[in-house]
């Protein structure tokens, strides 16, 4: 029988740091819930031997349960720090097992386990679902089992329909009604005053729910209870609804996807990482069993090989800017050629690369940046197996080799143990190694052809050869190059943050008339609601709430509050970003960023190890982070370009609208040109309200936007958001027929493509869910935009670097940050590189209408804006 384990993320992980001493690494990262939590997923690995795994998370704290009650789940603590620096290790750890993990806003994990535990139930699958929350009992069924956590993470109550009716004489789904009547402390789920757990069970146990003892008013006993009961029948109701676990929830993955292999995991490279030696021992107990290798011709003689090769280079971290590869491993298909990488001729290899007809790989970006430790430059690669594996299907997770492989028929049983993974698996042979190398680069060989013939089946084949492969290289050079970082910036940026932080702790003292621990909640509170007698918003379980949301609502009651929001907020930017970023410098004086070509489903470049984009730049101290990034010294200048409105101009070219084509054709402002369209008005007549307005709902339209996030954008009713885009619908009916077209094609199709041909496949287009269906449809009407714009950028990107008249220049191409490019440009040459970059960038693609691209250049990353 399948058997699916679901994970409640968030509880574990709190079960989990409070059941362990605080430990931590050598670095001096918190470990506790980690190592609970590895501690638990080995237990349950082992005793539970799962064929379907996944691990549920809060996406955050605003979700669909606030819009009924905006004081859900108000009044709980925050985050231990200890704790909190925990949970990117913990995801990591849940990656580093082959364990899927998942999260979507708007949604709680119970509604993820929810609606995956229905499904498992639907389709015969045993479930087992593990939490520290008794609101999932109500999950149990014949197939679900909840296991409750009682104390620490070890002493296990399992849930079953029996067990509920043992504990509480109810069956799971009378869950809801107990804490509708009594309600939740935990989650500040009201419930009627008065009634406790005792008198809820009591009521259940005569009249079966909420809406029975309604029905049975008149028969309840006690004046006073019954007097709560009618005075609170609402708020028992709705108690009773927050309480319910939604079973809908939409997804874009089925339980196929969630398909378990503990043998395949990187969970050893983790343990070492964080230093549980206990559970190292466990994992390199027994030596991997010697398997048949793809050939049995091995070559010590690297120009025996053929013109048509493959290349891997081994390197066991993740980080290949910084780890050189153990291994190189060539072969032509018949003969392969194994060596470790100290004992290679590098200009042999260098000879045989470069007189190949072509070379392939997986991953030629990580190959580059491997090669030339080995001070190898090469960037030549003919074919990119990773590449190609994502484009054909961009919903699948890239993992590693192996993993990509085994869609075109090949099998790495060993690609594990050279990490010592897996259970009772030790150190290789030099021989098992050879062998699992030769599996390794043979596998890739021989995908290649399988690979271009579905490329170009999909119509994708230019699109991997002639930008994804091309680009691939322009990162590597991006990353090997990496930014200049002025540390010195940083460091007087973080002195100059402390002393503001003290000087508004000194206010807050002053108005506070005491010193205190300004980071304690429980003290917090005290001075605010007791001494200063403020007036109180929420409660939690110790006392006073001091969440933002609390001291927002308080922000005109007393001149303290302002202060307080102002040293949360620099405490955070300190922490993350300024003390962050340092650690990321390297001995160059130099940050060098990866860029992620095979994660978002829209093609978008994502950066990582540190993440560039993220940079908050939305308050003035966050933008002046970016000063930090420099030139390489006082003779070059940092140039920034970035495309105007690109979702838009794609959007009137995919459509065609002839309002909108004529607006960009003429350079007219498109936010005020859809102002006048949609309030019938003329162009001097058009306010700052209105077009703030029809600049919310132009760029809402590109990313699918509801009535209801429109609403929330503008702080107007729904009723008022739905007339907008109506009215903006009718302005522009070209738009409105390809909303409608592109869920047609993507319902007929079960895809749709970028006016490059880059495929997104939409599997929920067609489900009689509504919630995932309106979700699939949102999707649809954005992706052809979203990965348009994605792909310009690429193409200017590539064009850029094949340029002969802008490689000309000395410029260096540093970052690219969402619709932006970044160089490094001498002071000489500035005037003349911008026109010809510019001139690049606004034909990268001929589109409809023109085009636009703004620029601005400085010493730095903050002057160039």
């Amino acid at each position: 029988m399948n058997k699916l384990i679901l994970i409640d993320g968030n509880s574990i992980a709190f079960r989990a740091f409070y059941a362990l001493p605080l430990l931590s690494n050598q670095s001096g990262l918190h470990t506790n819930a980690l190592f609970g939590y590895a501690r638990l997923l080995e237990k349950i690995i082992e005793d539970e031997e799962p064929t379907h795994f996944l691990v549920a998370f809060d996406a955050g704290k605003s979700t669909f349960r606030h819009q009924a009650y905006k004081e859900y789940k108000g009044g709980r603590q925050s985050t231990p720090p200890e704790l909190g620096e925990q949970f990117a290790p913990i995801r990591k750890l849940i990656d580093a097992y082959g364990i899927k993990r998942y999260e979507v806003s708007e949604y709680e994990a119970d509604d993820i386990m929810g609606t995956l535990s229905r499904m498992g139930d639907e389709e015969g699958f045993k479930t087992i679902i593990i939490t520290g929350d008794k609101d999932l009992t109500q999950l149990a069924s014949e197939h679900t089992d909840v296991y409750f956590t009682k104390k620490g993470i070890s002493d296990i109550e399992v849930y079953t329909p029996d067990h509920v009716n043992e504990v509480y004489g109810l069956k799971p789904l009378q869950i809801i009604d107990l804490k509708g009547l009594m309600g939740d402390k935990s989650d500040n789920i009201p419930g009627v005053p008065g009634v406790g757990e005792k008198t809820a069970l009591k009521l259940l146990h005569a009249y079966g729910s909420v809406e029975g003892v309604y029905e049975n008013i008149d028969a309840v006993g006690g004046k006073k209870l019954k007097e709560n009961l009618t005075e609170n029948k609402d708020t028992a109701l709705m108690s009773k609804e927050l309480a319910t676990i939604y079973r809908e929830v939409p997804f874009d993955f089925d339980l196929d996807s969630l398909k378990f292999d503990k043998d395949n995991n990187e969970k050893h490279a983790i343990f070492k990482e964080f230093e549980f030696n206990s559970l190292l021992e466990n994992v390199d107990a027994e030596a991997a069993e010697e398997k048949e290798a793809f050939t049995d011709e091995l070559t010590d003689d690297l120009s025996a090989l053929g013109k048509n090769i493959s290349l891997h280079l081994e390197v066991h971290e993740d980080n290949y800017l910084f780890n050189a590869p153990e291994y190189v491993a060539v072969t032509d298909g018949s003969k392969t050629f194994i060596s470790r990488t100290e004992d290679v001729d590098t200009d042999e290899l260098l000879k045989v690369l470069n007189h190949s007809d072509t070379v392939n790989s997986y991953d030629i970006k990580r190959q580059i940046a491997l090669l030339s430790h080995l001070g190898i430059q090469f960037t030549d690669f003919t074919s990119d197996i990773m590449l190609a594996s994502f484009l054909l299907d961009p919903s699948k997770k890239i993992i590693g080799v192996s993993e990509t492989v085994q869609d075109y028929g090949f099998s790495i049983d060993s690609d594990d143990f050279v990490y010592g993974k897996g259970r009772n698996k030790k150190t290789p042979t030099e021989e098992e190694m050879i062998s699992f190398l030769n599996d390794k680069v043979m596998a890739v060989h021989q995908s290649l052809p399988l690979v271009k013939e579905k490329l170009e089946k999909d119509e994708m084949l230019e699109l991997w050869q002639d930008l994804e492969m091309p680009l691939s290289k322009v990162l590597a050079d991006m990353e090997l190059r990496g930014i200049t970082v002025d540390v010195s910036r940083l460091k007087s940026m973080q002195e100059d943050i402390d002393v503001r932080l003290k000087e508004i702790e000194s206010h807050i003292y002053e108005l506070a008339g005491e010193e205190f621990n300004i980071n304690s909640p429980k003290q917090l509170g005290v001075i605010l609601f007791e001494k200063l007698a403020l007036p109180v918003i929420k409660k939690t379980k110790t006392g006073y709430s001091t969440a933002v949301d609390v001291l927002e609502a308080l922000l005109n009651k007393h001149d303290i509050i302002q202060y307080l929001l102002d040293y949360r907020t620099l405490s955070k930017l300190q922490s993350t970003y300024v003390v962050g970023l340092q650690n990321e410098i390297r001995d160059d004086s130099r940050i060098h960023t990866r860029f992620n070509q095979t994660l978002a489903q829209t093609g978008r470049l994502s950066s990582v190890e540190p993440n560039l984009q993220n940079i908050p730049i939305r308050i003035e101290e966050g933008r002046k982070i970016r000063r930090a990034f420099v030139s390489k010294d006082d003779d070059h200048v940092l140039l920034a370009l970035d495309y105007s409105q690109i979702e838009l101009r794609v959007l009137a070219t995919i459509t065609g609208d002839v309002t909108m084509t004529e607006a960009f054709s003429s350079d007219t402002d498109i936010h005020t040109k859809t102002a006048m369209e949609v309030f019938g008005v003329e162009h001097d007549e058009v306010t700052s309200l209105m077009r703030r307005n029809a600049k919310a709902v132009n760029f809402g339209i590109v990313y699918g936007i509801s009535d209801y996030g429109l609403s929330q954008n503008l702080h107007i009713t729904r009723k008022e958001a739905k007339a907008f885009i109506d009215n903006y619908l009718d302005s522009f009916p070209e738009v409105k027929q390809f909303m409608s077209d592109v869920v047609q094609d993507a319902k007929r199709d079960g895809y749709v493509k970028t006016l490059m041909n880059r495929r997104r496949y939409i599997p929920d287009i067609q489900s009689r869910n509504f919630n995932a269906r309106s979700f699939a449809e949102r999707t649809a009407m954005n992706s052809p935009i979203q990965g348009s714009a994605a792909d310009i950028i690429k193409r200017a990107m590539v064009k850029y670097a094949e340029d002969e008249a802008a490689q000309k220049f000395n410029a260096e191409l540093l970052l690219q940050i969402h619709d932006e490019l970044i160089f490094d440009v001498p002071k000489d040459e500035i005037e003349a590189f911008i026109p010809v970059i510019q001139n690049i960038m606004e034909h990268a693609l001929e589109l409809k209408v023109p085009l636009k691209v703004d620029y601005g250049y400085g010493k730095d990353w903050y002057e160039v804006k």
